[in-house]
């Protein structure tokens, strides 16, 4: 049997009708960036988040980034960050002109230890990034105590989060801002690159706006120096088609990785931990294994997909050289960059194929 890491397939067929109806609408009225489809779809992820407005930009890099430079801040800042994440938190801040601030994570949940932070905060300390990887929330409440206590804003990578929630809120709206990634593969993903920004704040979310339209509050009257960073009437369009679906999917990840946990017996391997508080969207179900490398090529010929999740630290990143740490600093994050491998998790698969996925990793 053959089973990718992902596949979009069944998705997509399930969707069909709708993506193609979404496309021909666009086409049909031959204005492709700043129309009614990417203003009804802002609107609609704003109220299914929580959340009083949404800012469509290209990606999810950009709604981080616009998101920290909105918020004023910039060289010689520092923003604190999880040592284990993909590389677009770390670099979001220093594309403002700031020094992320990598902090320990929980080994359990993958998650920022919110026990760390408190240490690493200094006088040049803006604000806190938390990711909420895979698709499980971080601890939010400590989070937002110790932000509230030391000044700092709060922006929330939900990159790989979509719906996720804590303590029965939606992930995004504990924050000053929030910025999600419709890159294919998410759990809402465009057909394309996408994302967006959310907030409460009315002022930050137009400062955002324009902050993605090269500065510009309105046309050829530019107030900041800005970026081009829009999310187009086409990606739109297909992101409003499948969001009325994505808690039908979520739940259906939800099913596939409860199968996971309950199968999976193998004692070499650790199963993800799932934070009492939070109920998560399953974007990567990733385990951990000493013998990482040999669980990977068993898998692989088997015909399982994996991934690695991630195999450099980004403090060992090149681009993070200027930071100056060490190997060996930060030791969880390395211990999960060298232990971490992703199995297969994506809306349509079947139960037999989930269950040739555990009798594999079993017979490890």
């Amino acid at each position: 049997m053959k089973i990718p890491f992902v596949s979009f397939l069944p998705m997509e067929r399930e969707l069909e009708q709708d993506l193609r109806a979404a496309f021909e609408r666009v086409f049909a009225r031959s204005w492709y960036i700043g129309g009614a489809e990417d203003e009804a779809f802002e609107k609609a992820f704003a109220q299914y988040c929580g959340s009083k407005y949404c800012v469509g930009v290209g990606n999810g890099l950009d709604a981080l980034m616009l998101a920290l430079k909105a918020l004023g801040i910039g060289a010689g800042d520092e923003v604190i960050v999880p040592s284990n994440t993909y590389i677009a938190t770390a670099l979001a801040v220093m594309y403002v002109g700031a020094k992320p601030v990598f902090v320990e994570p929980d080994i359990r949940t993958f998650n920022i230890d919110p026990s760390r932070i408190e240490a690493a905060i200094t006088a040049r300390t803006k604000a806190i990034m938390p990711v909420h990887l895979y698709g499980q929330a971080c601890d939010m409440d400590p989070i937002m105590e110790i932000a509230h206590q030391y000044g700092l804003k709060v922006v929330e990578d939900c990159a790989q989060a979509h719906g996720a929630t804590y303590k029965g809120r939606r992930i995004g709206t504990f924050g000053d801002a929030a910025g999600f990634s419709f890159y294919p593969g998410k759990n809402l993903g465009a057909l394309g690159d996408g994302g967006a920004a959310v907030t409460d704040n009315e002022a930050l979310a137009a400062h955002i706006r324009a902050l993605g339209n090269y500065g510009s509050d309105y046309k050829y009257h530019h107030i900041y120096k800005g970026n081009n960073s829009r999310l187009d009437e086409m990606q739109a369009a297909f992101l409003a088609a499948k969001l009325p679906h994505l808690d039908r999917m979520n739940e259906e990840r939800r099913r596939i990785a409860a199968l996971y946990t309950e199968g999976i017996v193998n004692p070499k391997v650790v199963k993800p931990y799932v934070a009492p508080a939070c109920v998560p969207v399953w974007h990567i179900y990733g385990v951990r294994c000493a013998e990482r490398d040999a669980l990977e090529k068993h898998l692989s010929e088997k015909g399982i997909g994996t991934n690695k999740h991630y195999p450099i630290p980004m403090h060992l990143q090149a681009c993070c050289k200027d930071l100056q740490i060490p190997e060996g600093a930060l030791p969880i994050a390395e211990e999960i960059s060298r232990t971490e491998l992703s199995i297969p998790m994506y809306y349509g698969m079947t139960d037999e194929e989930v269950q040739y996925v555990i009798d594999a990793i079993n017979a490890f």
